[in-house]
Order: C-alpha cells, then sequence, then structure tokens
C-alpha cells in the first residue's frame, strides 16, 4: 500500500493506527475477488473497505467505478461521511429513497468514482440511465444481512445482473449465518470473521422459572408481571400457542400480539409494526421471528416452549444482548418435560408467583391511513397533517411506516381519541383518506 497515502488518510480520520480487522480486510480485498467480511456494528467496518477501495480507483476513469449497496440512507450518510473525511481526491454520492430525485440526477450528471445507495433508489437511476455503470468494477454489500431481511432481493439482483465488468464483490455482514443468494454471484469467498464467539454468552444471562402447572400460561402471565413493563419477545413450539398465548394474555389485560408463518403477509406485517412502534407490549412467536425479524434488539426473550435444537435456542437468544447491552433469556419449564442436553438445568432460578401488578398499557396505539407511496404520501406530509390539522405535538407521535397502499402511524394513546375528531373532516394533500385505529389482524378486502 502506498504509505505517503495512508498515512495523510489516516491523519485526516484522526486515527494513528489500523486495528486488527481493518489490516486483514485491507490485505484480502486487495488480494481477494470475493471477500465476505463478518464484523460486529461499530467496529470500524466502514473504512476497513474504504480504504482498500481507494487503493484500487483509477484517477483516469471517468465514470462510476466503486458501487456500494446499502439497506437504509443512515448508512449510506454515514459511510458517505467516512469516505469525505479520508480527504481523497475523488467524488462520492449517495442515493436513496425520500431524497430528492432531481438533486441525485444532476449530482450523477458529473460521474462520481464512488457511489452509495439503497436497492431501490440505485435500480431507479439504473432504469433512468442517469449515470454509466458498465464500468463499475467492485460492488460492496455492507450490512448485508439487513439488506436480505428487508427483502431488497429484487432490486438487488437487478442491479447485479447489469454490472457486468465487477471484478470485486464484498459482502459485508454483523451476523455470521447468512446464506449469500446465487444472483450476488460472490462463489466460494474468502471468509474474514471477527465476531467473536462469546459475543451473546458475556452479556445474557439466564434464568429457569418452574411451572407448578404443567399450562404455564399462569407462569408467563406472573412473569410479565415482573418485568415492569419492559417489552418481550415470547417464544414458543406451535403457531396455534402462539394464538393461544396472545389471546390469553389479552383477555387478562396485557397487550400482546402474535406472529407465525400461518399468517399471510399483511397480517404479519401489522403485528411487527404494532410490536415495533411500541403498540403492543409483547410478541409471541414461532421460531419464525427467531431469525432475519426487522425489530429492535430485546432486553427480554422468553422460552415458554424449549426448541429441540440447540441452534434454534441460540437464534432466539440472538435477539438480545447483542454488542454491549444486556439481556436476559427466561427459560419456563415443568417437571414433566423431557430434559434437553444442551440446558445446563442449574441455572439460577426466579420465583414470579408473588408478581401480579399487569404492564403498563402501551404508550402507543397504531393509527391505520388509507394510503402510501403509490397515493404519493410519505412520513413527512403525515407528520405535517398529524400536527397541524391533529394539533399533535411532536412527542405524541411515534414511529410512522408508508407501505405501497397504506400506511401507520403510532400516536400517544391519550392522543388518539382528540386527534381522530380533528382530523374526520380534512384532506391531506388535497385527499380524503379513511384515518382509524388499526385492528389487529387485517381482513383482505381492506387492501383493495
Amino acid at each position: 500500500m502506498n504509505n505517503h497515502h495512508s498515512n495523510n488518510i489516516l491523519l485526516n480520520l484522526g486515527i494513528e493506527s489500523l486495528n486488527e480487522m481493518q489490516i486483514a480486510a485491507q490485505e484480502t480485498i486487495l488480494n481477494d475477488n470475493n471477500v465476505l467480511l463478518l464484523s460486529p456494528t461499530g467496529s470500524g467496518k466502514t473504512l476497513a473497505f474504504l480504504l482498500p477501495i481507494f487503493e484500487i480507483l483509477e484517477p483516469e476513469v471517468k465514470t462510476v467505478q466503486c458501487l456500494i449497496l446499502v439497506p437504509s440512507r443512515e448508512l449510506a450518510l454515514q459511510i458517505e461521511q467516512v469516505w469525505k473525511k479520508m480527504g481523497t481526491d475523488y467524488k462520492v454520492n449517495v442515493c436513496y429513497g425520500g431524497h430528492s430525485i432531481d438533486t441525485e440526477i444532476k449530482n450523477l450528471s458529473n460521474a462520481p468514482a464512488v457511489l452509495i445507495g439503497t436497492p431501490g433508489r440505485i435500480a431507479d437511476h439504473m432504469e433512468r440511465g442517469t449515470f454509466r455503470f458498465e464500468l463499475i468494477q467492485t460492488l460492496i454489500l455492507d450490512e448485508f444481512d439487513k439488506s436480505l431481511q428487508l427483502g431488497f432481493h429484487e432490486q438487488m439482483s437487478f442491479i447485479i445482473s447489469r454490472l457486468v465488468k465487477v471484478n470485486k464483490r464484498i459482502l459485508v455482514s454483523a451476523t455470521s449465518d447468512i446464506e449469500i443468494p446465487k444472483y450476488t454471484r460472490v462463489v466460494q469467498p474468502t471468509i474474514l470473521d471477527f465476531i467473536p464467539d462469546s459475543e451473546q454468552s458475556n452479556n445474557l444471562s439466564m434464568t429457569m422459572i418452574v411451572s407448578k402447572d404443567k399450562d404455564k400460561i399462569g407462569t408467563l402471565f406472573h412473569l410479565l408481571c415482573s418485568l415492569r413493563s419492559e417489552s418481550a419477545l415470547i417464544f414458543c413450539n406451535h403457531r396455534d400457542a402462539a394464538e393461544r398465548i396472545s389471546d390469553t394474555l389479552n383477555e387478562k389485560g396485557i397487550y400482546s400480539t402474535y406472529y407465525h408463518g400461518g399468517m399471510d403477509q399483511d397480517e404479519r406485517e401489522r403485528a411487527l409494526i404494532q410490536f415495533r412502534n411500541g403498540s403492543v407490549t409483547f410478541l409471541v412467536t414461532t421460531d419464525l421471528a427467531a431469525r432475519g425479524l426487522d425489530i429492535p434488539e430485546m432486553k427480554n426473550v422468553i422460552h415458554y416452549h424449549l426448541p429441540a435444537k440447540e441452534d434454534e435456542f441460540t437464534h432466539r437468544n440472538g435477539r438480545t444482548a447483542r454488542m454491549l447491552s444486556s439481556g436476559t433469556a427466561y427459560i419456563i419449564v415443568h417437571e414433566s418435560e423431557k430434559k434437553l442436553d444442551y440446558l445446563d438445568y442449574k441455572m439460577p432460578q426466579l420465583q414470579v408467583d408473588h408478581a401480579t401488578t399487569l404492564p403498563k398499557p402501551p404508550q402507543f396505539q397504531t393509527i391505520y391511513i388509507s394510503g402510501g407511496k403509490k397515493s404519493k404520501l410519505n412520513k413527512i406530509d403525515i407528520v405535517g397533517f398529524f400536527s397541524q390539522k391533529g394539533q399533535l405535538e411532536k412527542e405524541d407521535l411515534g414511529l410512522i411506516e408508508v407501505k405501497d397502499f397504506i400506511s401507520f402511524a403510532a400516536v400517544k394513546s391519550s392522543k388518539v381519541g382528540h386527534l381522530l375528531q380533528r382530523i374526520k373532516d380534512e384532506k391531506m394533500k388535497g385527499k380524503k383518506f379513511k384515518i382509524e385505529v388499526a385492528r389487529k389482524v387485517i381482513k383482505k378486502e381492506e387492501e383493495k
């Protein structure tokens, strides 16, 4: 590596030296054409791939040379920041949904050497032909696990199929068990695994709760009462159990919803939205939710049933205690159950029978809006409408999610009545939308 250059870059970044992962990544990316870099979030992986890219770029090529695909605009902007701080002479641009496309088209008319973007927006630019992509040689898929999880397969496959000159492919992921889809054309990559094995065990504490009754629902009820209103993921082994547990909790005054593979896509999506935005505190699910769910990290994971295999158990627990935060896995057992080899039954036990104070009801309720991206609505429209016409304060509004044909907004429970009253005859962007409290499970005709 050209030392003079690299020293200047590190100086610009305010870094004295690279860490072990960055040194290994740099060397491997320069020498190998297919690389899978596994490294925890926050370990400096952005720099780990940006430094070798800088080495590979050729000043005389005047079109895009490197494409970096990312799952979110936050990540796109973060990578752009690092590149700019490096202080190279090469231009960089970012493209993502929700950013003005006209601005992007103008930026791309003078081609950047490095283009960073989300799959949907980059595919859009390719279709419009706003930049030349036939000379791109390096492709980086950052937080690739997230892009898969968010379902960007079609767009990524479309983009990659059109990059004929690519001779270096780098996948970057924070989780180690990803399956690499064929369309990436990454074959037998060199794997750099910097995810510590002990990452979970350090911060994850396990606690056993012995249920006196064979039906554990009473014990689960007491456990949830003992969690001081913190939310939790509750795992069970069967779809009907998930529904039964959730219904029973709701009857007892604990706000929960269920999620399993027998529900259709819209219903699953709606359950996740209500859980993500804090309208329900507990999500009862099968192992479907142990991997690839777009929900924030949980402090509490509860095993209502134990899975037969250890790796499923590990996946479930992977929803908590990642990175530096701590979490607890609660395991509810009954003496009649077969003992599983992978579990240490001598772990600490917790008595929860005395806990009977119900968790606080959720702070938010989910509001359904009968319009989405295809009706030209975006988050800003909804925030504006709810605050101006609905007179909501900033803190009364939670997460807003805009889908193609419908949208959901979390609104403080105490403000929902006033809001619906104030906006019932108002139009948003000149159009009257149906706006109401979202039901738990939707019937099909509503989507039309």
